[in-house]
């Protein structure tokens, strides 16, 4: 799409196929699958998107513009999203919508007491789910105009996005586990097997997640991630 196209949709009305028609989203999230599924459904919807892996570039990408909208994962590389919620809830000049996302559903009550708006459990697929959730939030007058048909469309992310989820974790696991990337690890990878259905793995990040560092069984749980992240980037690559 070119500027001139873009910049044009910007300032169009929203309608009931585009209710998010003329809105920015910026997407605070570490997942390249988890990102590409919420850039099909704000793409779907007729909203422009922006990508932060971090908190670090999230806070770079709010010092040049304001969003309509964040969506704010819970677990990131650099700290919690509680933590940019809150500092975003505690704005002068508030961002209008403030969502927090988790595959983790305990997640919810840390995000609401930090000030998010509303929380969205992964995996994010269903168009009318997302439409609904983001409306129901922005203030009055601001989507569209009438009654509007909920969407029955489920978005199906791209499998090299999963890929990439898949390779930026095992390039960390090739490393000695510390309990700081073993924490991470297991959300991440909890997130990413959520969002892909892949049960068996979802179960063994927990398991992992659960591991103390003093625990005996870190080391062979850990192996065990780390071949199963291995077997799948195998499987993806012989495709």
């Amino acid at each position: 799409m070119s500027d001139d196209l873009e910049r044009f949709l910007m300032t169009q009305p929203a309608t009931a196929d585009r209710p998010l028609q003329g809105k920015t989203v910026l997407v605070v999230e570490d997942s390249r699958f988890a990102s590409e599924a919420i850039r099909l459904l704000c793409l779907r919807s007729g909203a422009r998107i922006r990508r932060a892996d971090t908190l670090a570039s999230a806070h770079r990408h709010l010092r040049v513009y304001r969003p309509s909208i964040v969506i704010v994962d819970m677990g990131l590389p650099d700290g919690s999203g509680a933590d940019l919620i809150r500092e975003l809830a505690a704005e002068a000049a508030r961002v209008p919508v403030i969502l927090a996302i988790s595959g983790d559903d305990g997640a919810h009550n840390l995000a609401m007491k930090a000030g998010a708006d509303g929380f969205m459990t992964k995996p994010l697929e269903s168009l009318a789910i997302f439409q609904k959730t983001v409306l129901e939030l922005l203030p009055a007058g601001e989507g569209p105009k009438g009654p509007r048909k909920l969407p029955s469309d489920m978005i199906e992310p791209d499998e090299m996005a999963l890929q990439d989820d898949l390779s930026h974790m095992a390039e960390i696991m090739n490393a000695e586990p510390n309990p700081h990337d073993i924490e991470y690890i297991a959300q991440f990878l909890g997130g990413v097997a959520l969002s892909a259905h892949d049960e068996k793995l979802k179960a063994a990040a927990e398991q992992l997640g659960r591991t103390g560092p003093a625990d005996s069984n870190l080391r062979r749980r850990f192996d065990r991630v780390a071949g199963m992240v291995n077997e799948r980037l195998e499987e993806r690559r012989a495709l």
